[in-house]
Protein backbone atom coordinates (compact mmCIF):
# COMPACT_ATOMS: atom_id res chain seq x y z
CA UNK A 1 0.00 0.00 0.00
CA UNK A 2 1.29 3.80 -0.33
CA UNK A 3 1.04 6.75 1.76
CA UNK A 4 -0.03 10.12 2.37
CA UNK A 5 2.72 12.74 3.27
CA UNK A 6 2.27 16.40 3.95
CA UNK A 7 5.41 17.93 1.81
CA UNK A 8 7.07 21.83 2.11
CA UNK A 9 8.92 23.73 -0.43
CA UNK A 10 12.15 22.53 1.55
CA UNK A 11 11.52 18.99 1.55
CA UNK A 12 9.77 18.86 -2.34
CA UNK A 13 12.49 17.45 -4.39
CA UNK A 14 13.20 14.87 -1.56
CA UNK A 15 10.39 13.35 -1.29
CA UNK A 16 9.69 12.84 -5.04
CA UNK A 17 13.05 11.56 -6.19
CA UNK A 18 12.48 8.92 -3.22
CA UNK A 19 9.47 7.48 -4.29
CA UNK A 20 8.96 6.16 -7.72
CA UNK A 21 5.13 6.90 -7.98
CA UNK A 22 3.86 10.66 -6.74
CA UNK A 23 1.20 12.10 -6.85
CA UNK A 24 1.73 16.08 -5.67
CA UNK A 25 -1.76 17.79 -4.78
CA UNK A 26 -0.62 21.15 -5.04
CA UNK A 27 -4.00 23.09 -2.57
CA UNK A 28 -4.98 25.28 -0.22
CA UNK A 29 -7.27 24.79 2.75
CA UNK A 30 -9.62 27.60 2.08
CA UNK A 31 -10.15 25.13 -1.43
CA UNK A 32 -13.51 23.77 -1.58
CA UNK A 33 -12.62 21.45 -4.94
CA UNK A 34 -9.48 20.44 -2.57
CA UNK A 35 -11.39 19.51 -0.09
CA UNK A 36 -12.94 17.29 -2.47
CA UNK A 37 -10.58 15.58 -3.96
CA UNK A 38 -8.47 14.67 -0.64
CA UNK A 39 -10.56 11.93 0.51
CA UNK A 40 -10.37 10.49 -2.83
CA UNK A 41 -6.21 10.91 -3.01
CA UNK A 42 -6.00 9.12 0.22
CA UNK A 43 -7.94 6.07 -0.71
CA UNK A 44 -5.97 5.87 -3.60
CA UNK A 45 -2.71 5.92 -1.76
CA UNK A 46 -4.14 2.86 -0.02
CA UNK A 47 -5.37 1.21 -3.34
CA UNK A 48 -2.82 1.65 -5.70
CA UNK A 49 0.53 -0.26 -4.45
CA UNK A 50 3.80 2.05 -4.14
CA UNK A 51 1.81 5.38 -4.62
CA UNK A 52 2.85 7.92 -2.72
CA UNK A 53 0.01 11.23 -2.36
CA UNK A 54 2.38 14.32 -1.71
CA UNK A 55 0.40 17.43 -0.27
CA UNK A 56 1.89 20.80 -0.54
CA UNK A 57 -0.19 23.91 0.73
CA UNK A 58 0.37 26.19 -1.82
CA UNK A 59 -0.20 29.34 0.87
CA UNK A 60 2.44 28.38 2.87
CA UNK A 61 4.76 26.84 -0.14
CA UNK A 62 4.62 29.19 -2.82
CA UNK A 63 7.73 28.12 -4.41
CA UNK A 64 7.46 24.72 -6.28
CA UNK A 65 3.44 26.16 -7.31
CA UNK A 66 5.56 28.70 -9.01
CA UNK A 67 7.80 26.37 -10.45
CA UNK A 68 5.34 23.90 -11.93
CA UNK A 69 3.11 27.04 -13.25
CA UNK A 70 0.28 25.67 -11.06
CA UNK A 71 -2.18 28.57 -11.85
CA UNK A 72 -5.80 27.24 -10.47
CA UNK A 73 -6.02 24.41 -7.67
CA UNK A 74 -6.31 21.84 -6.68
CA UNK A 75 -3.58 20.54 -8.94
CA UNK A 76 -2.44 17.19 -9.52
CA UNK A 77 1.17 16.58 -10.94
CA UNK A 78 2.09 13.00 -11.13
CA UNK A 79 5.91 12.16 -10.68
CA UNK A 80 7.68 8.97 -12.01
CA UNK A 81 11.34 8.14 -10.95
CA UNK A 82 11.46 11.72 -10.07
CA UNK A 83 9.99 13.18 -13.14
CA UNK A 84 7.03 14.93 -13.53
CA UNK A 85 4.82 13.26 -15.95
CA UNK A 86 1.74 13.88 -16.21
CA UNK A 87 -0.93 16.64 -14.51
CA UNK A 88 -4.54 16.86 -13.77
CA UNK A 89 -6.60 20.66 -12.78
CA UNK A 90 -9.52 20.61 -10.74
CA UNK A 91 -11.69 18.13 -8.65
CA UNK A 92 -11.80 14.91 -10.67
CA UNK A 93 -13.77 11.93 -9.90
CA UNK A 94 -12.53 9.18 -8.56
CA UNK A 95 -13.12 6.44 -11.71
CA UNK A 96 -10.89 9.13 -13.66
CA UNK A 97 -8.13 9.89 -11.01
CA UNK A 98 -7.79 5.97 -10.73
CA UNK A 99 -7.91 4.84 -14.59
CA UNK A 100 -4.75 8.49 -14.54
CA UNK A 101 -2.97 6.88 -11.97
CA UNK A 102 -3.08 2.92 -13.40
CA UNK A 103 -2.01 4.29 -16.78
CA UNK A 104 1.67 5.36 -15.20
CA UNK A 105 1.72 1.97 -12.79
CA UNK A 106 4.35 -0.04 -14.24
CA UNK A 107 3.29 -3.68 -13.68
CA UNK A 108 4.70 -6.36 -11.23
Amino acid sequence: MGSTVAITDSDFDRTVAEHPLVVVDFYADWCGPCRLVSPILEQLAQEVPGLTVAKLDVDANPRNAMKFGVMSIPTLILFKQGKPVDMVVGAVPKAELTAWVQEHVTPA
